[in-house]
């Protein structure tokens, strides 16, 4: 979600990389930075915060020159600081990097070990810093930058300038969207067309693994062999909402396929990368003495709620309550003596929930808000935030924000267990190395669209589907199911596994598709057992699983998904892409409006 915007050419830049940037002040960001190439070198200026303050930065100490780049930043690895922001710099290179590297540890500790000096905590920092040693090792400018790209391991869309070539952006793109724009003397590139649009209309969407050298009167690019190739120019409509929607046809898909970084954005709110600590937020006193606590919100916020019970009970030892606010509110309901009750939300707007936060305030009860929005309401009302960072959302079945809440209650618990001193600080260590490897095991889920749009497309005519699964995987098949039922219409209801012969067997009959999800844990013999049932009365199961479970599973079901093998904690959060590209896929086949569902609003401002 963070923003790149690059010109060169012969005229200024400066103003209009900052106008680039505030074009993509959509995608959410906690800093920004601009470096342009000028008589003295590479300048810079960063600011934390927005834009107007890096327009401060740069009014207090002018830089320009006709080569720059700039960069919005919402933090995965380092905290939002001045630090931290992009541009990053070393030995007269200057980088700027969106996305996730996933070797940075590695890297890190060898280019330390050869004398290169960090300034910041950032992941993307080991790119500037190991361009610079290339140089240092007489690489040429070319060489050194795709020999940096061939390190690099997880997601990134990087553009680097160097002072010895003063008229060319050195660009690479990996999993992540990166467009290059061409103008009559100026060369650009950007995280989208959108942000280019005042510039220029003609742009080149590069492919995964290209590397590309951008000047003023063209492009070279390259593929990740290495060889130079050619991509279409495409005459982009910046009238029309999709350029915002990147290379996706929908913003549901493109926000699915933004979840590596708002979950690992998330996760930089609350743990530090590089020691697997948690740092230190409310959540790592809150709950010390808590009795019980309540958990609060609406429709996929509560399935995540329900996750998150698990989490504080294993954990914690806290005893959690979930309930739907619409309910709660007019229950008149016994609070906890000493809290907290937590509030769970995207917009931080859903009248409901900011009606049982209202209610829980007159009770002088602490009350907790995990929100999307730091600006909203619910934020503004509740004692302490606990934020999801998944940046804006524009579909309406919730995708990012979900797995970005699921990832904040789980630091949460974490800081739970460690405050009520139920966890040792080597436990929550192995906790966080876990939720630390979610984002690349996510990307690694993307691998299974192939697999699951055939699917989809099978399903596309059921008139009914049931989702199952045993214990923290039962609200995941809820909100499969109410992801399914959102966006497909299609009548799909979601059960714990165990509750089968308790009435929703009643349903199957021959072809009655049933999705179950099983990653191979304590429970998965007995959540087999379930499936042979229902295939016994004719369903069409399939089975979401990781690799020993497709090996342990000898049920003849129709399809399995293999997931990749997550931790504890991760798990879950790699269960639920599937899930949102199941639904999606189905949509599709059916030709629904995927971004804007009928009967249905983002925000659910009104009783």
């Amino acid at each position: 979600m963070c923003g790149i915007v690059g010109i060169v050419g012969n005229d200024l830049v400066t103003s209009r990389l900052v106008d680039g940037l505030k074009r993509l002040e959509y995608r959410g960001y906690d800093s920004a930075g601009v470096a342009v190439l000028n008589g003295v070198g590479v300048t810079r200026r960063r600011a934390k915060g927005r834009i107007v303050n890096l327009e401060q930065a740069i009014s207090d100490f002018p830089l320009d020159g006709s080569l720059g780049i700039a960069h919005t930043r919402w933090a995965t690895h380092g905290k939002p600081t001045e630090i931290n922001a992009h541009p990053h710099t070393a030995d007269q290179v200057a980088i700027v990097h969106n996305g996730i590297i996933e070797n940075f540890r590695e890297l890190r500790n060898e280019l330390e070990a050869k004398g290169r000096e960090f300034q910041s905590q950032t992941d993307s920092e080991v790119i500037v810093q190991m361009i610079a040693l290339n140089l240092a090792c007489s690489m040429t400018e070319e060489d050194a930058f795709f020999a940096t790209i061939d390190r690099l391991e997880g997601a990134f869309a990087i553009a680097a300038i160097y002072q010895n070539r003063p008229s060319e952006i050195f660009v690479a793109k990996q999993n992540v969207p990166l467009v290059v724009g061409l103008g009559e003397t100026e060369g650009y590139v950007g995280s989208d067309a959108f942000a280019l649009a005042p510039f220029t209309r003609n742009v080149i969407f590069l492919e995964e693994g290209d590397r590309a050298i951008v000047r003023a009167n063209g492009v070279d690019i390259f593929d990740s062999d290495g060889q130079k190739v050619s991509r279409p120019v495409t005459l982009s409509n910046v009238e029309s909402s999709i350029a915002n929607k990147g290379e996706h046809e929908h913003f549901m898909l493109k926000e699915i396929y933004e979840q590596p970084e708002s979950i690992a954005r998330t996760l930089a709110h609350y743990t530090d990368a590089l020691s697997f600590e948690l740092l230190d937020t409310p959540a790592s006193s809150c709950f010390a003495k808590a009795d019980r606590a309540v958990a609060i919100a609406c429709g996929t916020a509560y399935y995540a709620a329900a996750v998150g019970k698990h989490w504080f009970e294993n954990l914690a030892r806290l005893s959690v309550e979930i309930d739907v606010a619409s309910e709660f509110r007019y229950r008149n309901p016994v609070l906890p003596e000493t809290g907290p009750v937590i509030f769970v939300s995207q917009s931080g707007e859903t009248a409901d929930t900011l009606a049982c936060l209202q209610y829980s305030n007159r009770a002088n009860i602490p009350t907790y808000a995990v929100v999307n929005v730091p600006q909203s309401s619910i934020a503004r009302d509740a004692s302490v935030v606990f934020p999801t960072l998944a940046g804006p959302e524009v579909g309406v079945a919730s995708t990012k924000a979900f797995t970005a809440q699921l990832t904040a209650l789980a630091c949460t618990a974490l800081g739970a267990a460690k405050s009520r001193g139920q966890l040792s600080k080597e436990v929550i260590k192995a906790h966080v190395a876990d939720l630390l490897d979610s984002p690349k095991l996510v990307q690694e889920a993307f691998l299974l669209e192939d697999q699951i749009k055939k699917i989809a497309v099978g399903l596309k005519d059921a008139k009914y589907m049931l989702f199952l699964g045993r214990g923290i995987n039962h609200p995941l098949a809820m909100e499969g199911a109410l992801k399914m039922k959102e966006i497909t219409y299609i009548t799909a209801e979601g059960y714990a596994a165990g509750e089968l012969k308790h009435g929703p067997i009643a349903l199957i009959e021959d072809g009655t598709p049933v999705i179950v999800i099983a990653p191979y844990d304590n429970l998965f013999e007995k959540t087999c057992s379930n499936v042979q049932e229902v295939i016994s009365r004719g369903a069409r199961v399939i089975l979401f699983t990781d690799e020993k479970g497709a090996e342990q599973c000898d049920a003849d079901v129709d399809e399995i998904i293999v997931m990749p093998t997550a931790g504890a904690m991760s798990s879950v959060l790699v269960s639920s892409i599937p899930l949102q590209l199941l639904a999606y896929h189905t949509a599709k086949a059916l030709g629904t409006d995927v971004d804007k569902p009928r009967n249905l609003a983002k925000s659910v401002t009104v009783e």
